[in-house]
């Protein structure tokens, strides 16, 4: 979708946040469920996740009938926790170090099943990265594409695919200030701990990266930016009254850097990821607001 915008670049929307769960995790979901075996998944799924990841794991479980539980950090927003419950997905709020070092081990006491990394598992950054493929085949002439940096699968995959269709193609990840360890890496040339602050923009920003992450996203990204809060919440107010779009704090990083000047001239493309944000946040975005947990 073209946003009409005054901006230094021509502005293109990729809508993720259209998808069925209003994410586009349910790609990668569907993707690594899917591709594994019936004896895997037959007593149930479960992931960490602040919320997205989390429905599309349920949606799947839903279609194929089996439980799907769900490991999510104490500050995930209300609206995503509520479509988990709708879906039949069962959550185990733990505090946000207990979530990380739980999706770094890809453990946690008493569940079993399959485990669907959120970042990690080649098989949902191949399923993201069919949206890389989609840009190059639906749009011509693509000088750079913006991509909200969470974990990272979401980068990685779409820039795996346009290395490969498309590799003048520039990707730049988009990172809160309140949370921005990629930026800070690809700036000192190494992995880098940062401080991290929890914000409304919690489908992204962390202390640090998934080492096989930052591994992947040296080669593949050319560079990554922190947004300040406020240029996020302005990118949400964009969103909503300029495109009709509703987005949450994460899926208007791209456009925030976007409007910034970060990708420059040309044709640019921001993936809106998601549009799971709670009404009173988004409420108070459109009443000129930043705000708070």
């Amino acid at each position: 979708m073209r946003l009409d915008v005054d901006a230094p670049c021509e502005l293109w929307l990729k809508l993720e946040s259209l998808q069925p769960i209003g994410s586009f995790k349910l790609r990668g979901a569907t993707s690594a469920i899917r591709q594994a075996g019936r004896d895997e998944w037959r007593t149930g799924v479960w992931t960490t996740s602040a919320g997205n990841m989390a429905q599309g794991v349920c949606w799947v479980a839903r279609e194929l009938g089996v439980p799907a539980t769900v490991v999510a950090p104490d500050h995930a927003p209300r609206a995503k926790l509520d479509a988990i419950a709708r879906l039949g997905g069962e959550v185990i709020a733990v505090s946000f170090d207990t979530w990380w070092e739980t999706m770094e081990r890809g453990s946690y006491p008493g569940l079993d099943g399959l485990f669907v990394h959120p970042v990690l598992d080649e098989r949902v950054m191949a399923g993201n990265g069919v949206i890389g493929l989609e840009l190059a085949e639906q749009l011509d002439g693509i000088d750079a594409v913006l991509v909200p940096w969470g974990g990272g699968g979401l980068t990685c995959g779409i820039a795996s695919a346009l290395a490969a269709v498309a590799p003048a193609t520039r990707v730049i990840a988009c990172e809160p200030a309140t949370g921005a360890p990629l930026t800070a890496s690809l700036a000192t040339g190494e992995a880098t701990q940062v401080e991290y602050t929890a914000s409304f923009v919690d489908g992204a920003g962390s202390k640090a990266l998934l080492p096989a992450m930052w591994e992947r996203a040296r080669t593949l990204v050319d560079s990554a930016v922190a947004l300040p809060l406020a240029d996020v919440a302005e990118a949400v107010r964009i969103l909503a009254t300029r495109g009709h779009v509703v987005a949450e704090g994460a899926g208007a990083l791209s456009l925030a850097a976007a409007l910034a000047g970060h990708a420059g001239e040309g044709r640019v493309v921001c993936i809106v990821s998601g549009g799971n944000i709670d009404p009173d946040r988004l409420a108070a975005i459109l009443a000129g607001e930043v705000p708070q947990l």
